[in-house]
């Protein structure tokens, strides 16, 4: 079995869903990224999703672009991310690591390559965020190819054609989009997280973990008891790497507590 695999199968016999929390690599430097994302794992994390640094990030609002731009003026590039990845993945070989990040990233390097790069820092999953499922195929082809899993996205809005495709193709997990717009905590999860898991269900796709506007345990507990295998949550975690720029013990701290009170969520029943 793959990580994802193994963590759900896992997480099942413990009766959890799964928490994930996203941060952007080299926010808000390379040396406090890398100890930040440690954090989240020693603080309960289940899974990570990781961002790459990126100068147009159209499906994020405000905070994750600040994260990107934060990276960006410290010089993070492609190359110093691959690096702290592997760094993490030498020290826990287990966690499931899923990259979310945009095509210009990817077609600069070549598709092939930049996915042979990630396979060899020990990616599990990558999610291009701007390429839509009826452009996925080289993505997918690399994927394959490179044995990660091309995480895809299920809209609110998905026709049924979507979701038979993201059933066909899914691997690793399904990332069920909690609202239509671009990432943030300041607006809550408003569509009926039940109905899309079922018509996922029905199409066999991989396991659904909800995202876009999960910030609270409410949020991450409401997830898991509509059917979702597990819960998201980006802008909530890097508004508190905001908000302690200049204290990083209290930054590592207050990561530390969140992520304990949001895995506690995850108990299903």
């Amino acid at each position: 079995m793959d990580r994802y695999a193994k963590m759900f199968s896992r997480l099942d016999a413990e009766n959890q869903g799964a928490f994930v929390p996203f941060v952007m690599v080299g926010d808000p430097d390379l040396a406090q990224s890398e100890a930040i994302i440690c954090q989240l794992i020693e603080s309960g994390a289940d899974a990570l999703e990781l961002g790459i640094p990126y100068s147009d990030p159209i499906a994020d609002g405000p905070t994750i672009q600040a994260a990107s731009i934060r990276a960006l003026g410290n010089k993070a590039t492609v190359a110093d991310c691959m690096a702290v990845i592997a760094r993490v993945r030498a020290k826990y070989p287990d966690i499931p690591i899923g990259l979310l990040l945009y095509s210009n990233l990817v077609m600069a390097r070549g598709i092939e390559t930049f996915y042979e790069q990630a396979q060899n820092a020990g990616v599990d999953s990558i999610l291009v965020a701007d390429v839509p499922i009826r452009e996925a195929a080289p993505f997918q082809k690399a994927a394959d190819a490179t044995g990660i899993s091309q995480i895809l996205i299920a809209p609110p809005n998905a026709t049924e054609e979507t979701m038979q495709k993201i059933g066909e193709y899914s691997k690793g997990y399904t990332y069920l989009l909690g609202r239509a717009g671009v990432t943030g905590a300041e607006t809550a999860a408003n569509i009926p997280a039940s109905e899309l898991i079922a018509r996922l269900n029905k199409h066999n796709a991989a396991p659904a973990l909800l995202g876009f506007g999960i910030s609270t345990p409410e949020q991450v507990k409401s997830a898991i008891d509509a059917g979702a295998a597990g819960a998201i949550s980006g802008s909530a975690t890097v508004n508190i790497i905001a908000a302690h720029l200049g204290d990083s013990e209290k930054m590592l701290s207050e990561l530390g507590k969140f992520v304990a009170s949001m895995k506690s969520a995850t108990t299903k029943g």
